[in-house]
């Protein structure tokens, strides 16, 4: 195997999120490092470890996870391969969602649960002080301030360096930004589900950052048919393409492609050399969104 160019990833440029964390624009998503439905321990361990290892050695500096992934499992893969983090290395992870078996997620944004959560993920990630922490979505049962206000409070701890929030709604971003400063926005978004436009918009008016998840469709694979000739013109795959779309679309985005396989995490980040031009970039961006 060929040893892997720590500029590889920062050929996008970079991003700085909160003011003072700059990280190089293609991030890695550490959901599926874990086992089937994104439940329990992958199949085999080191070969996650060495995904995370080979990420970073390909200049990724801006990993994302979650204690709902496995649950536990990402997080504890994470400190396993990567403590004591190299400088410059941001570890992202978020909080409000339980498990209760392959495939499902449920809420719990209940201020209790956000504070154990918190010292589980710190104690997992082998950290004193999350860098990006995020309320990984609203809970119905929970008044969405009480849920923002509890990271708040761990932020006066010293526990949470800067907030993030996840699956929002225009109203509840805005709402979240009355409480605290909110850094990063992390959203369903991708070339063919624009539903969040309005969202990303304000991020980008703004200087948050966007964290588009299911960048390349996730469970939902996407129609790449409307791709296939930029990806022959760039001698690239179609999946490569639309990470490059995500890339021209906004400088607040921030992909996060997630896999389990260095082989699919060598051509994700190659996808962060790839530039479309704006005639390019506009001839696919009359996709509908889902």
């Amino acid at each position: 195997m060929s040893t892997p160019s720590t500029s590889a990833a920062a050929a996008a440029g970079t991003l700085t999120i909160g003011g003072d964390l700059t990280v190089n624009r293609m991030g890695f998503g550490a959901m599926r490092i874990t086992g089937t439905g994104i439940w329990g321990p992958p199949a085999d361990r080191d070969v996650a470890k060495n995904v995370l290892r080979h990420a970073v050695a390909s200049g990724v500096n801006f990993i994302d996870t979650a204690d709902s992934y496995g649950p536990d499992v990402s997080e504890e893969l994470i400190g396993e391969a990567l403590a004591p983090y190299a400088a410059g290395l941001v570890i992202a992870t978020k909080g409000g969602l339980t498990r209760s078996g392959p495939n499902e997620w449920d809420n719990d944004a209940r201020p209790v649960h956000l504070k154990q959560a918190l010292e589980g993920s710190l104690k997992r990630l082998r950290l004193d002080c999350i860098d990006l922490y995020q309320l990984h979505r609203h809970d119905p049962k929970v008044p969405y301030a009480e849920s923002v206000g509890a990271l708040a409070e761990m932020q006066r701890a010293g526990k949470i360096r800067h907030i993030g929030v996840s699956n929002v709604s225009l109203e509840q971003l805005a709402q979240a930004r009355t409480i605290v400063t909110v850094v990063s926005v992390q959203n369903r978004y991708n070339y063919e589900d624009r539903s969040s436009e309005d969202v990303l918009d304000v991020c980008t008016k703004d200087g948050l950052a966007f964290l588009p998840w299911a960048p390349v469709g996730g469970p939902n694979p996407m129609n790449v048919q409307r791709l296939e000739k930029l990806a022959r013109d760039h001698s690239a795959t179609p999946l490569q393409i639309a990470l490059a779309w995500l890339l021209k679309r906004s400088p607040a985005m921030l992909p996060i492609p997630g896999t389990g396989s260095i082989a699919h995490l060598d051509e994700n980040i190659a996808a962060a050399a790839l530039h479309l031009s704006d005639e390019e970039f506009h001839l696919l961006g009359d996709a509908h969104a889902v």
